[in-house]
């Protein structure tokens, strides 16, 4: 079969190359074109643009950008209709992708399938409606979204989550992967961009100061290490930072301080105990305003989500007292980070025990390895079926 896939970002070029690897594995005929990057262009086909010529974030920069994203859609309209593609997978990169699958579904007879469901259940639900008119199959990578959907119609099928699938070798044989030092240390995860890393590296440096351990920094790849020598020398700091190491410290770690995103889940299946800290301005205004906006939801990190699901009845606990704790905004500061990692660097608190018991509770919820095989499978039956 012919597939054309679409992915906006890093993390989903890099989903989107080990589903086109199982396709192949179980469609010898496969044949891919694709909007992506480097990970996909290394699983054979044709790249037709990457990822970087097209990944805009936030209002204003997709206002200025605006005439290069709509070229960029009707120029992978056209290669589309000239590639004639059984299949066309989306995945995640919705403001994108939901507009592609409306366009195939009104003029080809093409499968839409998306991979990676996008997260309009935090944001953005009217989407669903686009959903249940131009997407044929839903693949979701979180447990939780089933039953989201099914509240409201549609039907998704969840086919695991691809975190499992990275990092499940590593925690079947922690102790040959784990980062192996001389000393106990404190793992800081502050973001991936440049404010983001200065905002929260400030406090989660001056809430670990008291404790006499070693903190290493895990360096976010898009970042240079003369960015963090120039912010701790400005911090009057000596912690370390370590580049391409992070799922090796969150084996080692005593404990972490991680911001909210896909390191929290990360840090949770391999066992590290963590608080879930966002520093961003505004106060408590601000915050009350994000908790509106995202009302459908009542916690940001995906170890909640997963554990407690979308709708968490009344006796679940806030945020704060979630069973893994999340300290965003006014709620963070060095004094009540410090409070929360205290409890959880002593190796028989019952904090500590309580998460590790939960976090093995997360585990089982998000299944075996497998999702890019059984979707892959998912894939290539329904078409089959189609095709009767």
């Amino acid at each position: 079969m012919k597939y054309y896939l679409i992915a906006g970002e890093a993390s989903g070029d890099f989903h989107a190359s080990r589903l086109m690897r199982e396709l192949r594995e179980q469609d010898s005929e496969a044949q891919f074109r694709f909007y992506g990057g480097d990970a996909m262009a290394a699983e054979g086909g044709t790249l037709v643009r990457h990822y970087r010529d097209l990944a805009y974030m936030g209002f204003y920069q997709v206002v200025t950008h605006l005439g290069t994203i709509l070229s960029g859609m009707k120029n992978c309209k056209a290669d589309i209709a000239a590639f004639a593609p059984d299949v066309v997978i989306l995945v995640d990169y919705p403001g994108f992708n939901l507009g592609i699958a409306k366009w195939v579904k009104e003029h080809l007879s093409a499968q839409v399938v998306y991979y990676i469901s996008p997260k309009i259940w935090a944001w953005k639900e009217y989407r669903i409606s686009q959903i249940r008119k131009y997407v044929d199959l839903m693949l979701s990578i979180f447990p939780f979204e089933v039953d989201w959907y099914a509240r409201r119609d549609y039907q998704v099928a969840y086919v695991g989550n691809p975190t499992v699938d990275e990092l499940f070798p590593l925690k079947s044989n922690r102790e040959q992967h784990r980062y192996k030092s001389s000393e106990p240390y404190l793992l800081l995860v502050p973001g991936s961009r440049k404010a983001e890393v200065t905002d929260n590296l400030n406090i989660m440096l001056r809430a670990t100061d008291a404790f006499g351990l070693k903190r290493i920094i895990a360096g976010a790849p898009g970042l240079d290490a003369s960015f963090y020598a120039e912010v701790l020398k400005k911090l009057d700091n000596d912690a370390e930072v370590f580049f391409g190491q992070t799922h090796a410290l969150m084996l080692g770690a005593q404990a972490a301080a991680v911001t909210s995103g896909t390191a929290s889940l990360e840090a949770a299946y391999l066992g590290c105990p963590q608080v879930v800290c966002y520093n961003f301005k505004g106060g408590k205004l601000v915050y009350n305003i994000m908790k509106r906006v995202l009302k459908s939801i009542r916690y940001v990190s995906l170890p909640n989500l997963v554990l407690y699901g979308l709708n968490p009845d009344e006796q679940c606990p806030d945020e704060r007292h979630a069973f893994v704790p999340e300290l965003l905004g006014p709620y963070l500061s060095p004094e009540t980070l410090r409070q929360n990692l205290s409890s959880l660097i002593d190796e028989h608190s019952y904090e500590r025990h309580s998460m590790l018991a939960n976090y093995n509770r997360m585990v089982d919820l998000l299944g075996e390895p497998g999702a890019p095989k059984r979707a892959a499978k998912l894939i290539i039956d329904r078409n089959k079926v189609k095709n009767k």
